[in-house]
């Protein structure tokens, strides 16, 4: 096995701008794809001890009736609330940043030709600039509302307060490496993801797309 370590790759994008979908597609083409949500569900799982730490700083009130985080709860404490959020990222943040390292750790063992870290916020927080190159998967956001609409069953006015709440879309495009627009079907967007993993295969010379099929 080669001791170059296998580049990592930011992986980032709007609201129901089709970012999972990429990050599905990534992975059908061998790619190990780390998944920050489910990172911080993880580290609160059921019997954990970031699960114990939330419980003892916002009450039992943010636990369902199975004992696993009511995340609705916690959402309507912390928002709006600086200080709350502060102290719930103080909670989760360092065990999420530790779960990274190990998943990106282990990753680097496996016979993905590299590694991919999907999370929404990489541009807002800068770690974007951490990583050896960053995609960004983007929709107009008419295609982003509709999309939300369809898939939250939430308003067109909450869907689109929630559009206008996050970092611009063109700021993430910006300082991208890699742009793949997702304005057309799963055909078309299979289509530019692949062509993206081929230009990555061959920048960082891990051979071509082509090669490996």
């Amino acid at each position: 096995m080669s001791s170059v370590p296998k580049p990592t790759i930011g992986l980032t994008g709007g609201i129901a701008s089709g970012k999972s979908t990429v990050a599905k597609l990534l992975a059908e083409l061998g790619v190990a794809v780390i998944d920050a949500d489910a990172l911080a569900r993880e580290v609160v799982a059921p019997g954990s001890d970031g699960l114990r730490e939330v419980v003892q700083s916002f009450g039992a009130a943010v636990l369902g009736a199975d004992g696993s985080l009511d995340r609705e709860a916690l959402g309507a404490i912390v928002f709006g609330d600086p200080e709350a959020r502060r102290k719930l990222n103080a909670i989760t943040h360092p065990r999420i940043g530790l779960l990274s390292a190990e998943r990106i750790v282990a990753a680097q063992a496996s016979a993905s030709p590299y590694v991919v870290y999907e999370a929404a916020l990489l541009v807002e927080t800068g770690a974007h600039k951490g990583f050896a190159a960053l995609i960004v998967v983007a929709a107009d956001a008419t295609t982003q509302s509709t999309r939300a609409i369809a898939r939250d069953g939430s308003s067109q006015e909450a869907a689109q307060a929630r559009i206008a709440a996050q970092l611009p879309l063109a700021d993430k495009v910006a300082v991208a490496d890699y742009v793949i627009h997702n304005d057309g079907d799963l055909a078309a967007l299979r289509g530019r993801t692949l062509a993206v993993h081929d230009q990555i295969m061959r920048r960082f010379g891990l051979g071509s797309a082509e090669a490996q099929g």
